[in-house]
């Protein structure tokens, strides 16, 4: 079977001669098409893959119209929103995302940012601590989970909402669980996002949602953009100076959080995933669902 690897960004090296093991040593073969720059090449690539790595490139009705052999893609990472989920179904791919790979990169980065934000972004001016902080962690996945470990390294009160998660099972992690995401925000000095952009959940994170946090809280989204309501955050930033907002992510490009210095940071990409461990970890990951999809039919990680 001949694996796809079609990385616009490439994996570090360590992660490709991991794969490479991995693939090869089920005797599978390896091709890669790396830093390409126009659409073309992916659907030339594709052709004759019976299987297919990707991190953020997009795998939409057209490549896999082009893919006529393909018989699985996977996501080397937690979100998979890059993936057309129907076309795929449509085409009788399986899709599937390597989960918890990434985690601790961004768990990580998640601490790495609020001790940036809580001391006034190194200004020089005193800040504040996280030490008796209630920290709420909105979705605990694999993401939410490593935040609330290290939280407790900080000494800070630990909360958690999630609608698909037991009560039971977020508390046996000695996390306090909430009724409802509104209570989530109103109880703690800091969120921290981990839902993904579903249906549901785009836009849900909007003025009314962030407006009924507490005085000098902190609002930090290492999820997905789409979640914010990036005009009503800004509407309430504008009206609310206490708040501070963080993230990783790049907003719109007419979404003006420039004016709010002081109380706004992003990185300027994506970066919560950004470690050679995760980047190593997330490929390997790929590469050994594909040999046991290939083996068995093993489709685990299946999210279409």
């Amino acid at each position: 079977m001949k694996v796809l690897v079609a990385t616009e960004k490439p994996f570090a090296a360590a992660a490709v001669e991991g794969i490479k093991a991995e693939i090869e040593g089920a005797g599978n073969e390896l091709a890669l098409l790396e830093k390409y720059t126009e659409k073309q090449q992916l659907l030339d690539a594709v052709k004759d893959a019976d299987a297919m790595i990707i991190r953020s490139d997009k795998v939409d009705a057209e490549v896999l119209d082009a893919a006529k052999q393909l018989k699985i893609v996977v996501r080397a990472g937690a979100g998979y929103d890059n993936i057309d989920l129907a076309a795929a179904t449509a085409h009788d791919v399986v899709a599937e995302n390597t989960p918890g790979q990434n985690a601790n990169a961004v768990a990580e980065l998640v601490f790495g940012m609020l001790v940036y934000a809580v001391r006034n972004f190194y200004n020089g001016k005193a800040g504040t601590e996280l030490m008796g902080k209630k920290l709420g962690i909105l979705a605990f996945g694999n993401v939410g989970r490593n935040v609330a470990r290290i939280a407790a390294g900080f000494g800070m009160e630990v909360y958690a909402y999630d609608a698909f998660c037991p009560k039971e099972a977020i508390e046996a992690a000695g996390v306090k669980a909430v009724d409802s995401q509104d209570d989530l925000f109103k109880t703690c000095d800091i969120v921290s996002l981990h839902i993904p952009a579903t249906p549901e959940t785009k836009q849900s994170i909007n003025y009314a949602t962030v407006g009924q946090m507490k005085n000098g809280a902190i609002l930090i989204n290492t999820a997905r953009k789409e979640v914010i309501n990036e005009p009503e955050l800004i509407k309430l930033l504008a009206e609310r100076t206490d708040l501070k907002y963080i993230t990783d992510i790049k907003p719109d490009a007419d979404a003006d959080f420039a004016q709010f210095e002081g109380r706004y940071f992003s990185t300027p990409k994506k970066m919560g995933a950004q470690t050679a461990e995760a980047n190593t970890n997330a490929g390997i990951a790929a590469a050994r669902q594909i040999n046991a999809f290939f083996k068995d039919g093993c489709t685990k990680f299946k999210v279409n």
